[in-house]
């Protein structure tokens, strides 16, 4: 699951906001592109970073609190700062030296995709009432809103479906719907902002759309805008399908980072996860 989120995030990370020209010529789905930011090609960003945080808190607490997930988000970001965050939120995390503080200094009201970006790892809560209390509270130290909220349960919903009820991935719509009232789009065909509700949009006219990894993270990418959330939020919740097909390619798991916090350590952290909890396809 994680790997697969870090190979959807680092693939789109070199298309986020790009030109048009440059997905027309580069999204090939085989390599990496650095982005014009300074990100080199195969580096995840900021998605994957905090939905490690969020993977390493679910192994550490039952029922955490917000501080406790704003202490997670902080911890995650010093041992291996890097970039992708906003600049705002990444000028708290160098300048504050807890959790409390950091949610003392945030005005967490936002609409933009920063809580469901981190909540495919919430699929592996069996308990779906536990699943939406946590999806909340971690939503609510940076995305208060009513859109965050919505978005983080929403995405760790749809992963639940897929790998608790072994649902296809067609029912995702209806059972998102019968849950919470919201009526996910299949049909997006725009950029994509930085916003939860467009990203849910995005994420699910994708998975709709194709039963293998390698088109899906192609489809991501061609959306243009903020396509890494969207890869890795897809990538991920494909990586907990019955019917989708791992068939990325071997380059995109040979290019991804391998250093202290690369490839084979969210591996192990996968395999961490799947002893605990219900293991991911």
């Amino acid at each position: 699951m994680l790997l697969e989120i870090a190979i959807g995030d680092a693939y789109g990370s070199g298309f986020e906001f790009a030109p048009r020209e440059k997905i027309l010529r580069a999204n090939d789905g085989v390599h990496y592109e650095a982005h014009e930011k300074g990100i080199p090609a195969g580096r995840y960003t900021d998605d994957t970073q905090m939905s490690v945080a969020v993977s390493e808190l679910l192994l550490a607490q039952a029922e955490p609190d917000a501080d406790a997930c704003a202490d997670a988000f902080l911890a995650t970001f010093r041992r291996d700062p890097r970039p992708g965050y906003s600049t705002h939120f990444m000028a708290l995390l160098e300048s504050v030296a807890t959790g409390a503080e950091l949610r003392g200094r945030l005005a967490p009201g936002s609409r933009r995709n920063g809580a469901a970006m981190r909540s495919v790892p919430l699929a592996l809560i069996e308990d779906v009432d536990r699943l939406e209390r946590i999806a909340h509270v971690q939503a609510s130290v940076t995305h208060d809103s009513p859109e965050g909220r919505l978005s983080s349960f929403a995405v760790g919903l749809m992963g639940h479906a897929l790998l608790h009820e072994a649902a296809p991935v067609a029912a995702l719509p209806r059972i998102v719907l019968a849950r919470t009232g919201f009526a996910l789009r299949a049909d997006w065909r725009d950029e994509v902002a930085c916003d939860a509700i467009e990203t849910l949009h995005a994420v699910n006219t994708a998975l709709q759309r194709h039963r293998g990894m390698a088109a899906l993270l192609r489809d991501c990418a061609a959306f243009g805008g903020d396509v890494d959330t969207v890869g890795a939020i897809a990538l991920g919740l494909a990586s907990l399908a019955a019917e989708y097909a791992n068939d990325l390619p071997q380059a995109l798991h040979d290019g991804l980072e391998d250093g202290p916090y690369g490839r084979s350590w969210l591996r192990a952290l996968d395999e961490r996860l799947a002893a605990r909890f219900a293991r991911p396809r």
